[in-house]
């Protein structure tokens, strides 16, 4: 894919946000005592990185992230925070972090029956895995995303852009991923509501997310077609409400595994 946009990201940062502040609250570590080294895998432009830093003022912080575009940003947010090149399907940390924060980023990266596990097993004794992922590929947002890329003339450059993103397991699933090994494991699903004014917002939220695989491979005739039959599809989704805006349902996943104390 082509590198992110964090221009385009940050245009709902307030909606990105709160899931991150959300995950983050429910995280069992009061203060430096209790996380001395903390990591933000997927960090993007900072925001999420931002709340870390916020929480932990005296922890060694560092973000982690394969976009430079994103990583330029969050220097630029955050200039006296370490942040780092890295994939997180690989990514090995220096020192076993008390807490491996993975906000809206793991839905990208392939095989969490062995990725989670692992992550889970970078950590220091008492540190703490805490994840949040988009679960909405069987939203209309996302469906309409596949239908729209299964025609012509969009299907033939696009292929199979669906494969980028990796399919979720169960909350069940991840429980019992960390369950054994973990001291406390703490899994919930929250579907979001969010206000959006028109039809073209809620395809503007999606082209810096969801949208990117498909639109990518496009030229930019087709990428421009292929984003107004996506946002008439989506008008029809998303109706009106009474006070003239649409609501986007969004759900999203929540883990939050503790290993023993020593």
């Amino acid at each position: 894919m082509l590198d992110w946009n964090p221009a385009l990201y940050r245009r709902f940062e307030d909606e990105r946000t709160r899931p991150a502040q959300e995950l983050l609250a429910r995280v069992p570590l009061a203060d430096l005592s209790s996380a001395a080294h903390v990591v933000d895998l997927g960090c993007g432009p900072g925001n999420s990185t931002e709340l870390l830093v916020q929480r932990f003022p005296k922890a060694q912080v560092t973000g982690i992230d394969t976009s430079k575009a994103m990583l330029a940003s969050a220097r630029e947010r955050l200039p006296g925070t370490a942040f780092e090149q890295g994939d997180i399907a690989t990514w090995v940390p220096d020192v076993a972090p008390d807490l491996i924060y993975a906000n809206a980023a793991l839905q990208w990266v392939a095989g969490h029956e062995t990725l989670v596990p692992r992550l889970f097993s970078l950590l220091a004794p008492g540190g703490v895995l805490a994840i949040q992922m988009p679960d909405n590929r069987q939203e209309p947002s996302h469906r309409l995303m596949r239908a729209v890329a299964g025609e012509a003339p969009w299907r033939e450059p696009i292929g199979d852009a669906d494969a980028v993103r990796t399919e979720l397991a169960t909350i069940a699933g991840y429980y019992d991923m960390l369950a054994k090994e973990a001291a406390l494991v703490d899994v919930w699903h929250t579907v979001y509501q969010h206000v959006m004014p028109t039809a073209g917002a809620i395809v503007d939220w999606l082209r810096s997310t969801g949208l990117r695989p498909f639109l990518d491979p496009l030229s930019d005739e087709l990428r421009a077609s292929f984003l107004a039959e996506y946002e008439r599809r989506i008008s029809d989704a998303y109706p009106l409400r009474s006070d003239g805006n649409r609501l986007l349902a969004f759900p999203r996943m929540f883990i939050v595994a503790q290993r023993p104390a020593p």
